[in-house]
């Protein structure tokens, strides 16, 4: 339960600070941030650190703003919605946005118990970025494309 709040949470801040910062040319910005992510391979960490650091000087009342509303609307959603949010049908849709937005870091895998799947996302992500990019929205498809019953089917690790 915890767990499932904390996930709601951080997503609700990404989609709040993907509309804060792209605003009307969201398609533009998503093609340019996917060719980025799949056009580099980061050697280290480093460059990911420097990267959400430059982001964060950047546009700190963004993400101010964005901290400040994902609170409130978490709650909402969580008051409102609060016993939807088992039902697998949303277990498997949260897995689908979790693929498309963070699949490349293996959000998604850690998400449905998948630890070991998870870790292995991070390993490949930091030696070859375009492959764990690949394999996320490859997972984000492949979720979208089955039936409620044959996503509960599948092996938790």
């Amino acid at each position: 339960m915890l767990m499932r709040n904390l996930v709601l949470a951080a997503v609700v801040f990404i989609v709040i600070l993907v509309v804060l910062t792209f605003g009307e040319v969201v398609l533009a910005e998503v093609f340019s941030w996917v060719s980025y992510l799949t056009g580099l391979v980061i050697h280290n960490f480093a460059d990911v650190y420097h990267a959400i650091a430059g982001f964060l000087s950047r546009h700190s009342a963004k993400v101010v703003l964005a901290l400040v509303l994902t609170v409130p609307i978490t709650l909402w959603i969580i008051r409102k919605q609060g016993a939807n949010l088992d039902r697998a049908t949303n277990r498997r849709k949260v897995a689908i946005v979790l693929a498309f937005f963070l699949g490349w870091l293996g959000v998604h895998r850690f998400y449905l118990n998948q630890i070991g799947i998870g870790l292995a996302y991070l390993v490949i992500f930091y030696f070859f970025v375009p492959l764990a990019v690949i394999l996320g929205l490859i997972d984000g498809i492949r979720y979208l494309l089955m039936s409620d019953e044959d996503f509960n089917q599948e092996p938790t690790a």
